[in-house]
């Protein structure tokens, strides 16, 4: 049995992802049968409770108010809209409900106490619930891991250094301050990035030792190839290729033995052979459904009809970690603090997301 290691090198990982492919195929395949069921695959389903209007300059992402895209706001869905959408996802196979708001980061509030409501909701109906909703406190951790949810999602996006190359409008440091926040209670971890943002193999290699260093490493990683989107400053990235994204994923697995590593955005344009060589290097884990978040992805009854080929089964709720449980709002003992931390700022100029803004006015 492969041992987790926390002190992965950057040389270390680029030596793993630059090996000849059918070695590191054959690598992350062995340490893929070590820990987990390789016919076993877990489908989650993303929802984008509350849409657009975003403050942050992410070069990737259509949903900065900055930016001019085809992106349709909308205000916070209610409860029940949410229990109906997760109702509609367990009839499909997922076993996980994802919910995405476009918040820079949360505020205590009426707005909030709705999204407590909601991970209270889909945890009573015995599905994993995650949420990301940008950085949060200590005290709001507490008070979402009363209520219920299961995992957090707070990605990376990429290495530390090509960071401040995509994203001005908060530090790096802010990613690992909420992820540390999130440690500090029951909610699983679940942390990734993006590749083909125009980083370089380097950068790949620092997003993923700075996700294995962590110590436990995250529950979750997410592998996003970028979807480029017209009106964002990396409308006119080339897209990634199949090979990058199965490297990714390999080497993942090989540092991250134990992690969930997820299929993520980008999957709709990869073949049914490509997304199983994804799976044979260790990816168990894909989000099903028309759209994630905002972008376009794989139809259902297509995922099942690929799973029925590959026989592969999904995974059942809660199989990694115990259900946790739902406290009543009545009943917390974490009150809102109606905390102001003060996120970092740092204001440096992209000239890349200069451009885009300047273009969408």
């Amino acid at each position: 049995m492969s041992i987790t290691k926390h002190n992965w090198t950057k040389e270390e990982i680029i030596a793993i992802y630059t090996k000849p492919m059918m070695d590191l195929l054959y690598e992350a395949a062995t340490i893929h049968r070590e820990h987990h069921d390789p016919n076993v695959v877990q489908v989650s389903t993303l929802l984008s409770i509350k849409t657009g209007g975003c403050s942050e300059d992410c070069g990737y992402c259509p949903q900065a108010k900055r930016y001019h895209t085809s992106i349709k706001t909308n205000d916070l869905m209610t409860v029940s809209e949410v229990k109906e959408q997760a109702e509609q996802a367990k009839l499909s196979g997922s076993s996980r409900v994802c919910m995405g708001a476009a918040w820079r980061n949360v505020k205590d509030g009426a707005e909030f106490d709705q999204v407590l409501e909601m991970v209270r909701t889909i945890n009573k109906m015995d599905m994993e619930v995650c949420c990301t909703l940008g950085m949060i406190t200590e005290n709001q951790a507490q008070r979402l891991a009363e209520a219920g949810l299961y995992a957090y999602n707070h990605n990376i996006d990429t290495s530390e250094e090509y960071y401040k190359e995509v994203i001005s409008t908060r530090g790096f440091e802010d990613r690992l301050e909420t992820i540390n926040n999130v440690r500090k209670t029951n909610i699983t971890v679940c942390s990734g990035g993006i590749i083909g943002m125009g980083e370089s193999i380097e950068d790949r290699a620092g997003m993923l030792v700075a996700l294995s260093t962590l110590d436990p490493q995250p529950e979750s990683v997410p592998i996003n190839a970028l979807v480029p989107v017209e009106g964002t400053p990396l409308e006119g990235e080339k897209p990634v290729e199949i090979w990058e994204m199965i490297r990714m994923v390999a080497t993942t697995r090989i540092v991250m033995p134990e992690t969930q590593v997820r299929l993520s955005a980008g999957r709709v344009n990869m073949s049914r052979e490509g997304q199983a060589m994804c799976f044979l290097a260790g990816a168990n884990s894909i989000f099903s459904g028309d759209k994630l978040l905002t972008t376009p992805n794989n139809d259902v009854n297509e995922d099942m009809k690929m799973f029925e080929i590959l026989g592969l089964k999904n995974q059942q709720p809660f199989a990694k970690v115990y259900q946790r449980e739902t406290v009543e709002a009545v009943d917390s003992k974490f009150a809102p603090l109606g905390e102001k931390p003060k996120w970092s700022r740092p204001g440096h100029t992209i000239e890349r997301n200069v451009e885009a803004t300047v273009k969408g006015k």
